[in-house]
């Protein structure tokens, strides 16, 4: 049973998960993802560890070290990806909340490994745990987030994820710089900057537990009278309201519809695939690829780097120009914020990735002429804080919440996790190769970026169904009940909107299997 929610319900619940789980949880996510970077340039840092110097080195073992200083940072993403997968095993077997407990405290433990370092070994040790724990929240909290949220606004919830990631990102850049004024001797410039994660991952482990878990979940393991007293705490209203009714109606018919099924990971390759899951599972796992690679995080984790190394700035001016355009980017999360649940996912993606190309391309241009050309650097500058600006609108917390909507409820955590995984391998990719893909191939490198972001929009339009307001119960009928792929997306944009009552939720399933039932008889 979930802990006594303090009288809690309706927004000021909603309110208390989003202050005291999402807003740690992401804030650690991207403090952590961007912290080592800025902190990896630093002579107090460097002379600790001379085998991951790129400052003072140049040539063979510059390159050398950039490969392995690249290691040590992208450890973070391989412990990220491993607890991303393991919610496939232990989110559906003990909840979200007590997913996101474990979450706290590997954060706690990678942290003190990470902060307590004077070798590389322990330093990286402390990353990876340190990631398996963030891995673990990047699945479990918006998952959780989008079955405790109201159809017509849990775009809205989920996308609050993006914002303070950014947020992390950019508190991360400012503190870094911050105690960069110490002394260049002193180990507090960057060990000070860490060590003020333990701080979220503290909140979390002593507030996740009064909070009411999710109520599809309790569904799942058969308590729905739990089930039906959290969902009615989150929606302000008495368990035995018609709208509480009505939806814990649906996700029981949505369960007892694929009572049968053995609800594995399996499902999703098998020959009998009546609900599309592998045309579901391939929309969670190629947007999470171009959640990577359309270079979002080449700018966020390597953004000092690209204003000293490609564009010849002064350190100095790199970390307030990294600073002020993580900031910026932060700032442009709430364009998303407010437009998701106004004009819909579809739209944000497309506007997006049309963005971000144009951006990948214009900087492949512009940092063609070298350093030295100073309006050459100029005009770069302009279009990386111009990328911070469109990259949030459809890829800050819009890829996660996608994945949990197009999921069923049986495979939500199981998609989610790996899509999720997926996400931090190409993460892992990006800050493993973009120190030496810097050093080397220069401006060829935003080029592949420029091209991938060019195909988001052309397969958002083609082949991702709205789900904006969509009741996630009725949405899995339209994967299940669409003649073909082609007809999703059209089938998708005429669902009806917002809460769906008993009536019409029984009304509708007994209309979709009349008409599977007439195509199936004419096909026969």
């Amino acid at each position: 049973m979930s802990l006594p929610n303090k009288g809690l319900t309706g927004n000021t619940l909603s309110i208390a998960q989003i202050v005291l789980i999402v807003a740690p949880a992401f804030i650690i996510f991207g403090y952590n993802q961007a912290g080592v970077g800025p902190l990896a340039t630093l002579q107090s840092w460097v002379h600790l560890f001379p085998e991951l110097d790129t400052v003072n080195t140049e040539g063979a073992l510059k390159s050398s070290h950039s490969t392995s200083k690249g290691a040590v940072i992208a450890a973070f993403q391989i412990g990220a990806l491993l607890g991303a997968l393991s919610c496939t095993f232990i989110s559906d077997k003990i909840g979200r909340r007590k997913t996101i407990f474990i979450g706290a405290i590997l954060t706690i433990i990678g942290q003190v490994l990470q902060v307590s370092a004077y070798k590389v070994v322990q330093f990286t040790i402390g990353r990876i745990i340190l990631g398996v724990g963030v891995g673990q929240f990047s699945v479990a909290v918006p998952v959780w987030q989008s079955e405790c949220s109201p159809a017509k606004n849990r775009g809205q919830h989920v996308i609050l994820d993006g914002m303070f990631m950014c947020l992390g990102y950019a508190l991360c850049n400012w503190i870094d710089f911050a105690f960069t004024h110490l002394s260049e001797n002193n180990t507090g410039q960057w060990r000070a900057p860490l060590a003020l994660s333990f701080l979220p991952s503290l909140i979390i482990l002593f507030s996740v537990f009064f909070l009411p878990e999710s109520p599809r979940w309790l569904v799942r393991v058969n308590r729905v009278e739990e089930a039906s007293s959290n969902l009615a705490a989150y929606k302000g209203t008495t368990p035995d309201d018609e709208t509480i009714v009505s939806e814990i109606a649906g996700i029981e018919l949505s369960l007892e519809a694929t009572a049968k099924s053995q609800s594995t990971i399996r499902e999703i390759f098998s020959k009998d695939d009546d609900e599309r899951l592998l045309y579901r599972f391939s929309l969670c796992i190629v947007l999470q690829f171009f959640q990577q690679m359309c270079g979002g995080n080449l700018i966020s984790v390597y953004a000092s780097t690209i204003f000293k190394e490609n564009l010849g700035m002064s350190s100095s001016l790199s970390s307030i120009l990294a600073a002020c355009a993580l900031t910026w980017k932060f700032l442009c999360c709430f364009i998303a914020f407010f437009a998701i649940d106004r004009f819909g996912r579809r739209a944000l993606f497309i506007i997006s990735g049309t963005g971000m190309s144009i951006c990948m391309a214009a900087m492949a241009i512009t940092t063609s002429f070298g350093s030295e050309n100073k309006q050459a650097s100029i005009a770069s500058a302009v279009f990386i804080f111009m990328f911070n600006c469109f990259y949030p609108i459809g890829f800050l917390g819009g890829n996660f919440l996608y994945c949990t909507e197009v999921a069923p409820v049986r495979l939500r955590v199981a998609m989610a996790s790996i899509s999720t995984a997926n996400h931090w391998l190409w993460n892992f990719v990006v800050v493993m190769i973009t120190p030496v893909a810097i050093d080397t191939i220069g401006y060829q490198y935003y080029i592949m970026y420029a091209v991938l972001s060019a195909c988001i929009p052309i397969l958002v339009y083609f082949f991702y169904p709205e789900t904006m307001n969509r009741n996630l119960e009725m949405l899995n009928h339209v994967f299940r009940d669409a003649s073909s792929p082609w007809k999703i997306v059209s089938m998708a944009r005429h669902l009806p909107q917002g809460e769906v009552t008993t009536t019409e939720f029984v009304a509708a399933n007994k209309e979709k299997e009349e008409e599977c039932f007439e195509e199936r008889k004419e096909n026969v």
